[in-house]
């Protein structure tokens, strides 16, 4: 009886040594890992790729957005694994972490394709529209480089749906116009379109573009970004209306100042 009580303490002293050896090790590792958290899982550097409409700073600020940002390990795994605020205009922002550099992060920013915007006095807010003419956002926010649609009647919109004009003729060519306007890189504050004539007129800087309507536009617009390289800096309007194939003349008309009294 005595032998097999000494066995059973003997087995239960052991018991405790493993039990306290695991929860040193525990221990060990957990101290090890806050090491490494506070001391190589720092941000330091963070690089923001594939964004237009939000500033590198904004994007930062948007993101290292709480009291654990200062780890780049946790934004990482918080980007990866749970689901946080979208942001108006952008479809999907990811976080990468390079296990070479942990102190820096990437983020890539996957925008919304916006090629207009018109404002709806009904919401009290503008319409931006993709190139297929849905509503992708809405919003009072103004961005920068997106040209504002003019002369168009639209009394309400429901956003992911097609802009609900009354026209479709007009829905097309504005989409034909802004995407080639995108295509070759020429900056338009405004666009506004004459629902009854059809015709186009883009303001571009200084410079008013009579573009009249659709036909031979893809023309009209290819020689467009080569003239606005040679009016820069200029006041005018630039006649592309009565541009075909056999009329190729091209007008600019100079602002005139206005005389001293």
């Amino acid at each position: 009886m005595i032998r097999e009580q000494r066995r059973e303490n003997e087995r239960r002293r052991k018991r405790k040594r493993n039990i306290l050896m695991i929860l040193g090790l525990l221990i060990l590792l957990a101290g090890i890992g806050a090491v490494l958290v506070t001391q190589v899982f720092t941000v330091k550097k963070v690089t923001v790729v594939g964004n237009e409409f939000y500033t590198d700073d904004q994007i930062r600020e948007l993101v290292l957005d709480d009291d654990y940002s200062w780890s780049s390990l946790y934004v990482y795994l918080k980007y990866r694994f749970l689901r946080t605020e979208k942001l108006p205009f952008v479809d999907e922002m990811t976080v990468g972490l390079n296990p070479a550099q942990p102190h820096e992060l990437t983020v890539e920013v996957y925008e919304k394709g916006i090629l207009g915007y018109l404002y709806i006095n009904s919401i009290d807010q503008n319409a931006y529209f993709d190139k297929d003419g849905f509503v992708v956002e809405t919003s009072q926010e103004v961005i920068p480089d997106v040209p504002k649609i003019e002369g168009l009647t639209c009394d309400s919109v429901v956003l992911y749906e097609k802009l609900p004009l009354e026209n479709d003729t007009s829905l097309k060519n504005l989409l034909s116009l802004t995407q080639l306007l995108q295509k070759y890189e020429i900056p338009a504050k405004r666009i506004r379109y004459d629902e009854a004539s059809a015709e186009m007129t883009v303001y571009s800087g200084k410079i008013t573009i009579l573009v009249g309507n659709a036909d031979n536009l893809a023309q009209k617009i290819l020689r467009l970004q080569y003239i606005l390289q040679q009016l820069e800096g200029k006041k005018g309007t630039l006649h592309l209306e009565n541009w075909t194939s056999e009329t190729t003349d091209i007008i600019f008309a100079p602002k005139k100042s206005k005389k001293s009294k």
